[in-house]
């Protein structure tokens, strides 16, 4: 029996193909030389710091990731998230907006009754319109009510975590029921994964790894701890760190960002064993950064500090949290290859968001984005070509409004030289810092009087105000008062 998915794939094919043959010779070589268009594996990471790599940190036990960013492919060394906490850097992800477009601030508790708006346009929907089979394997987390669940954006299938979830032995929805599994949770997403793809190799499909890894809690196979045992573990040099603490904390996220490694390894190989890899796209990227001892922080957007001497209670900030928009928590490990359209050992020096992947995605599928959809990113797909970007925009802005257990506003804009972090509920908390001679952000210059460091920081405070003005963002109203 034909369903009639079958005949919307069959008619995609079909279209795919008469486009490609009508496209000039050199634009997509690898789809020019296929009948289908190129299969998508998108593995997303959770709290992943930019430095969780063996090419970062020495120490790091990493082969897959380090061969995928640095032979394999393409590495973007200035990817960033523009919410650094899960559920609004998910909402980012699929529709290409900000949190404050969506209405999803900060993390989604289990309590809260909110979720992706069911009227969100998402890439995968798109995906699934053409043809492409859908499947995410892990964290959702946008969400828990029915109107929420992710088959409503645009997934055929889905295994996983409508939450959260722990590293091991976990409860997950798998046939649309939640079921009982054992062993390592990025083992079991894996697994399913890699079904997913042997199960689907004979027509185009997007397969979404999403990981709850290296999320605290942490957990691994003997293996995956092997590295790192009895290794005097290398961890940041900032003036207070609770030393011992953090080498401790940072050995089990090691630990974690190895049994990662170890799975992104057996889907490579499994493409390589279905004879696929050639006509695989393989998207490697993070929902959101983290520190681990950066800037005396340990976390992401709502991190807890590792100080020592842990900051005092404030009226809306608790003793020893930081609520922050650091480079360590904005900034993620993103790789894509796609053998015969990206020429391996690429590096992409462009700023390049979260955002971005919602028309990069489409075009690498060549599919078109219907008319009268909103959203802000950018196709990165000609920088990944090899193509010249003299106009290329590498400015930033960047929000995150916690409401769980702290309270802050803050907006932020980033150049290449400077960074101004306003946090509109407690302007004490300001920051400004110059990039380009403290690359760490260990200088709050928000008080400097120099002149160049007073207009640049009224610059970029405008642009903050400008952005904040076109989002239609509430707090707006304080940044008047």
């Amino acid at each position: 029996m034909k369903t009639a998915s079958d005949v919307t794939r069959r008619h995609f094919l079909k279209t795919a193909s008469a486009v490609t043959a009508a496209a000039p010779f050199g634009v997509h070589q690898a789809r020019a030389a296929n009948s289908r268009p190129p299969n998508i594996v998108f593995v997303y990471t959770d709290d992943h710091g930019p430095w969780a790599l063996g090419l970062e940190h020495p120490q790091a036990h990493t082969p897959h990731m380090d061969r995928l960013f640095a032979e394999d492919g393409a590495r973007l060394v200035n990817a960033f998230v523009v919410t650094p906490v899960c559920s609004p850097a998910r909402a980012s992800v699929f529709t290409g907006r900000y949190a404050t477009e969506v209405d999803i601030h900060d993390w989604i508790h289990p309590d809260e009754d909110i979720g992706l708006d069911p009227d969100s346009t998402t890439w995968v929907q798109l995906l699934a319109e053409a043809g492409y089979a859908t499947g995410l394997m892990g964290k959702w987390h946008l969400g828990s009510a029915e109107r929420h669940h992710p088959t409503r954006f645009g997934f055929d299938e889905f295994v996983g975590l409508l939450q959260h979830g722990p590293p091991a032995d976990p409860v997950m929805e798998k046939d649309g029921r939640e079921q009982a599994f054992d062993g390592l949770t990025i083992d079991i997403l894996s697994d399913h994964a890699i079904e997913f793809i042997e199960r689907h190799r004979e027509e185009p499909f997007m397969v979404m790894l999403s990981t709850r890894s290296p999320h605290r809690t942490w957990d691994g196979r003997d293996e995956d701890r092997a590295p790192y045992e009895g290794v005097d573990i290398e961890i940041p040099d900032y003036p207070g760190l609770d030393t011992e603490r953090v080498r401790d904390l940072t050995r089990n996220y090691l630990v974690s960002v190895t049994s990662i490694d170890r799975n992104l390894g057996r889907i490579l190989e499994t493409l390589d064993e279905l004879d696929l890899a050639n006509d695989t796209i393989v998207v490697f990227t993070a929902n959101e950064g983290n520190g681990m001892g950066h800037n005396g922080l340990w976390g992401k957007g709502n991190a807890v500090s590792v100080l020592r001497e842990p900051p005092p209670d404030t009226a809306n900030i608790p003793g020893g949290r930081r609520p922050n928009l650091m480079d360590a928590v904005l900034r993620v490990p993103t790789a894509v290859r796609w053998p015969g359209v990206i020429e391996p050992g690429t590096v992409i020096e462009e700023t390049v968001t979260n955002m971005d992947w919602f028309p990069t995605l489409l075009a690498m599928a060549g599919v078109e984005q219907p008319e009268g959809i909103h959203h802000h990113g950018r196709n990165i797909l000609p920088l990944l070509e090899g193509e010249e970007a003299e106009d290329w925009d590498n400015d930033l802005y960047a929000e995150y409004s916690p409401r769980h257990g702290i309270q802050a506003h803050m907006r932020a804009w980033q150049t290449r030289r400077w960074k101004l972090v306003r946090d509109f509920l407690n302007p004490w908390r300001d920051e400004f810092y110059d990039l380009a001679n403290d690359p760490e952000e260990r200088e709050n210059l928000i008080h400097d009087g120099r002149f160049e460091v007073c207009m640049a920081r009224q610059a970029l405070h405008e642009r903050i105000l400008a952005k904040m003005e076109e989002l239609d963002d509430p707090v707006r109203e304080l940044a008047e008062e």
